[in-house]
């Protein structure tokens, strides 16, 4: 739980919350803030399995994944080559792309080209590439009167997409099962705030949509899922232009160590389907292992 990375205090949050629901379980749990040096702890630990409550780079990123690869021990979540590819948002749209998935269209540009000029044709966001829980989300409207002005700790290298209007919905995805679909509701854009905030958002569970929809985000967040490699707990966020009908449903991203906080979606789902959270944390301990 913890580490480096940008969102240290929502892993802290749901390492906390997971450790509670495993003892509540019968495990024995250590809590571990990783840090540099997370190997020497785990060696002296020698922990049965390590259960993954990271979020962002490093931890969701291939990065500890291959450290515990290397320690050969058991772990939870998705292994180095899929966290690695689902975390790099350019890359994770080419293998949904070759899956026939429905993603926006988008490219990796300069940072300085994206705050001198349009890249793209407006509405569109600007996001780093390889950062989640809407760290650093620019949105440029379509009456914008220039390009945005992006923050100096943004990456020199960032991800524009063109802007994907709608519903926001997502689907969790518990082994080979995808359990359902949630709307999140937002007074603006679904950002940090509106993700880890108590009161930031409304769910709607199970989303009141048309049947077709429902069950293509099931079956993109399956597919999305396997096309990636991922394994145990993954969840597949949507957004879907009514007008539209069945075109207007957009894969926008598969998060592999989605929140396990108070107000995080995976839960919700999964409790919604018959299991509690601490069911769903200890189906994810007997589900580890070293090869992911």
């Amino acid at each position: 739980m913890g580490g480096p990375s940008a969102e240290r205090e929502v892993s802290l949050s749901s390492g906390r919350e997971c450790a509670a629901a495993l003892r509540g379980e019968g495990f024995e749990v250590v809590e571990v803030d990783a840090g540099a040096d997370l190997h020497a702890r785990l060696l002296d630990i020698k922990p049965d399995v390590a259960f993954n409550a990271l979020h962002g780079r490093w931890g969701e990123d291939g990065c500890v994944q291959g450290v515990l690869e290397w320690l050969q021990l058991p772990y939870t979540h998705s292994g180095v080559l899929a966290s690695a590819l689902a975390m790099d948002k350019q890359r994770s749209k080419e293998v949904y792309r070759s899956a026939g998935l429905p993603v926006a269209k988008s490219g990796l540009f300069a940072r300085d080209d994206v705050s001198t000029g349009h890249v793209m044709a407006p509405p569109y966001v600007v996001k780093p590439n390889n950062e989640g829980s809407s760290v650093g989300i620019y949105i440029v409207q379509e009456a914008a009167n220039g390009p945005p002005q992006l923050a100096k700790e943004m990456p020199a290298e960032v991800m524009v997409e063109a802007y994907a209007p709608g519903r926001e919905l997502t689907t969790t995805v518990v082994g080979d099962k995808a359990l359902t679909v949630t709307e999140i509701l937002t007074d603006g854009w679904y950002d940090y705030d509106a993700k880890y905030k108590p009161g930031g958002s409304r769910h709607v569970l199970p989303a009141d949509l048309p049947q077709e929809i429902f069950n293509l985000c099931l079956e993109y967040a399956l597919t999305a899922h396997d096309a990636l490699g991922c394994r145990g707990v993954s969840r597949t966020d949507f957004r879907w232009d009514e007008a539209r009908g069945a075109h207007g449903l957009v894969l926008l991203e598969t998060n592999t160590q989605p929140g396990m906080t108070p107000t995080s979606l995976v839960p919700e789902q999964a409790e919604y389907c018959g299991m509690s959270f601490g069911q769903l944390c200890a189906w994810m301990v007997e589900d580890a292992s070293c090869i992911r």
